[in-house]
């Protein structure tokens, strides 16, 4: 009968280090998997930090194309009136067929 006891006595040690030895695994295990999760926060905070920084230069770069867009517009209406023709006309020296050209003479 003793050596029913002490092999319930042992048995019971055995089951409580292979519990403790369990438990103690189930532990490193969730520490590494923390530390595996806060590495990819880390790396997504850098990786929100670069793209906002990207989405930034990227608004401003659109703000700058929407005013040369409007730009260009006003341009583009301009050169169809009749007032940009006639100038670009007298710059390359065309006149109205009743319009008399009158030029300074030139100083001796």
């Amino acid at each position: 009968m003793k050596d029913r006891g002490r092999n319930r006595s042992r048995s019971k040690k055995a089951k409580r280090s292979s519990n403790r030895l369990n438990v103690l695994t189930i532990v490193i295990i969730m520490l590494v998997f923390t530390g595996v999760i806060a590495v990819q926060i880390k790396d997504l905070k850098s990786t929100d930090k670069t793209k906002d920084i990207e989405l930034a230069a990227k608004e401003e770069e659109y703000e700058k194309e929407s005013e040369r867009t409007s730009e260009l517009e006003e341009q583009r209406v301009y050169v169809q009136t009749k007032k940009y023709v006639e100038e670009e006309a007298k710059k390359i020296g065309f006149v109205y067929p009743d319009e008399i050209i009158l030029k300074p003479l030139p100083k001796d």
